[in-house]
């Protein structure tokens, strides 16, 4: 099913205030991820290919270049990405989608999609991943969602209202039939 992802796209029209408002990502849920990519062996920045889509201005892909990883972010929205190259001149930022990877065919170890799953079509974004991911490569989704146990938080909520992440199915995210999720890790 195609998406209208007017939305989704809209984010670089508020780019100065999606950066400031934009929370970063626990480092022991980035050391996590990386863990799920290469179980084996411990990543290094030589042997390991990273691609975060939906990278925005870089609050999660800084996890990784800020590691010297191999990295690359693909963003949609001109805006995010221009703010992105400012940020990271040294991390490539190609423009694409979930369901459009420029990228070529088994070429990446580790996918992420940092608060930006829910954008997608499902469907069509895991047969794109399943293309571009090596054997025995790894997706990782992750969100940063309110904790609402957490009393000014919960009326902050009930002010704000949910955003579309917080409505979407974040503990059991839905892929497609050319993906197999196989772990899942909480982070507070």
């Amino acid at each position: 099913m195609a998406r209208d992802n007017t939305h989704a796209l809209s984010f670089g029209l508020a780019v100065d205030d999606y950066e400031r408002g934009r929370p970063s990502y626990p480092a022991a849920a980035v050391d996590w991820m990386l863990a799920q990519s290469s179980p084996n062996e411990p990543p290094s920045a030589a042997d390991l290919v990273i691609v975060d889509v939906g990278a925005g201005t870089g609050k999660f892909t800084a996890s990784f270049a800020e590691r010297g990883l191999n990295v690359t972010a693909v963003e949609p929205d001109s805006a995010m990405r221009a703010r992105f190259s400012a940020r990271f001149p040294h991390v490539e930022a190609l423009e694409g989608t979930g369901e459009s990877l420029p990228l070529p065919d088994t070429s990446v170890d580790l996918v992420t999609f940092a608060q930006a799953w829910h954008w997608v079509d499902v469907e069509a974004a895991s047969a794109e991943i399943a293309r571009v991911l090596k054997p025995g490569g790894t997706l990782g989704l992750i969100w940063n969602i309110r904790d609402d146990s957490v009393e000014w938080v919960r009326q902050l909520g009930e002010i704000m209202g949910a955003s579309a992440a917080e409505e979407y199915e974040t503990l059991t995210p839905p892929v497609g039939a050319s993906l197999e999720r196989v772990a899942h890790a909480d982070f507070f």
